[in-house]
C-alpha cells in the first residue's frame, strides 16, 4: 500500500514536471512520444526557458500545500489550506526554489479575493462559470491521506474546491477522481476500479440532487472516454481516464498525456497520479526520480504522512 501512496505523490509531481516544457503547444507541435523527457530534444523550444527541468509548477505546489494542510491539522481545515494556498501565490511555498510561474487566471483572481477578506468557502464563486482543471490537479493528497468513508471524502473533495474553483462540475470530477485514486489504491484494473468508483458516487449523490444532474447530464461518465489534453475539468479527467484504459506502465502513461499537447503538465499530472498509484512507486522510471528537484523535501512530507 505504501509503495502506492509514494507512487501517487511521485506520479503527480513527475508528471507535472514532465509536461511543464511542453505547455501550450499542440500535439502536432510536440516531439515523438519516445523523445518526450524532462530536457526537450535539440531543437525544440520549451514553454519556459528559465525553469530548470525536473521543476513541478502550480499543480504540484497546491497538491503538496494540501498534504501539508492535512497533515498539519488532520482534518481538511479550509482556512489553513487557503492561507497556505496564498503563502504558495506570494512567497512560493512548495514551488521549487520558491518560484512561482504558470498560476491560472481563475486561481489568481480568487486566490487575491480571499486574501482580500472573502469566506474560502465562497471565494471560489468569484468566477460563477468556471471550469478549469485547477482543483482537479491538486486532489489526489486526498485520497492518499484519509481514512474516513467515501461519504467523507467526495464531501472533503467538494470542499477543496471552493477555495479557488467552486463550481459544481469541479466539485463532481474531483470526487469522482478521489474515489478512482482510492480504488486504485486496492486493486489495478482500471476499469473496474472506474466503474466500482462510479457506484459508489452514483449512490452518495442519490441524497445530492444537484450533485447527481452534474454527474449524469453534463459530465455523462457513462460515455467512451475522449480527452484532448484542454485545460476544461471533464476533459482533462476523461484525458486521464482514456490514457489509464489501456496504457502500459507509468512512463507510458505520462508520455500519452503529454502527447494530447495543450495543457501538457496539468494532464499529465492527472494522469501521473493515478499511474503512479496503479504502477507503484518502483515501477517509476529512475531516471526521473533522479532528475525531480527538492525530493528530499518531499520525503520528509511523506514520512510525515507515512506517522500521520
Amino acid at each position: 500500500m505504501w509503495d502506492k501512496i509514494k507512487g501517487g505523490l511521485y506520479g503527480l509531481l513527475i508528471g507535472d514536471a514532465l509536461g511543464v516544457p511542453y505547455e501550450f503547444r499542440s500535439a502536432e507541435q510536440l516531439p515523438p512520444l519516445e523523445q518526450i523527457e524532462f530536457t526537450p530534444p535539440v531543437g525544440f523550444q520549451p514553454t519556459y526557458r528559465d525553469v530548470p527541468a525536473g521543476t513541478w509548477s502550480d499543480d504540484g505546489a497546491q497538491a503538496l500545500c494540501l498534504l501539508e494542510s492535512l497533515i498539519d491539522k488532520g482534518t481538511l481545515e479550509l482556512t489553513d489550506f487557503a492561507d497556505k494556498l496564498v503563502d504558495w501565490y506570494h512567497e512560493g511555498r512548495w514551488a521549487v526554489a520558491q518560484q512561482v510561474f504558470d498560476i491560472g487566471i481563475q486561481t489568481s483572481r480568487t486566490l487575491t479575493t480571499y486574501y482580500h477578506g472573502m469566506s474560502p468557502y465562497e471565494s471560489g464563486n468569484t468566477v460563477p462559470d468556471g471550469k478549469g482543471n485547477g482543483a482537479l490537479m491538486r486532489v489526489l493528497p486526498l485520497a492518499l491521506w484519509h481514512k474516513g468513508t467515501d461519504e467523507q471524502l467526495v464531501q472533503n473533495a467538494h470542499t477543496q474546491c471552493l477555495v479557488t474553483h467552486g463550481h459544481i462540475c469541479n466539485q463532481v470530477c474531483c470526487a469522482l477522481y478521489v474515489l478512482i485514486a482510492r480504488e486504485l489504491l486496492q486493486k489495478q484494473d482500471f476499469n473496474l476500479c472506474y466503474q466500482t468508483a462510479l457506484s459508489k458516487l452514483r449512490k452518495i449523490y442519490q441524497q445530492m440532487p444537484e450533485h447527481e444532474r452534474e454527474l449524469e447530464e453534463n459530465i455523462q461518465p457513462d460515455k467512451v472516454f475522449y480527452g484532448e489534453g484542454s485545460g476544461y475539468v471533464v476533459d482533462s479527467l476523461f484525458s486521464a481516464c482514456m490514457i489509464l484504459q489501456t496504457c502500459t506502465s507509468y512512463e507510458d502513461a505520462v508520455k500519452r498525456a503529454v502527447a494530447l499537447g495543450n495543457d501538457t503538465d496539468t494532464t499529465a499530472c492527472i494522469t501521473g497520479g493515478l499511474a503512479g498509484i496503479r504502477y507503484g512507486y518502483e515501477h517509476i522510471p529512475q531516471r526521473w526520480i533522479n532528475q525531480l528537484r527538492e525530493t528530499d523535501l518531499v520525503d520528509q512530507l511523506l514520512l510525515r504522512l507515512q506517522s500521520a
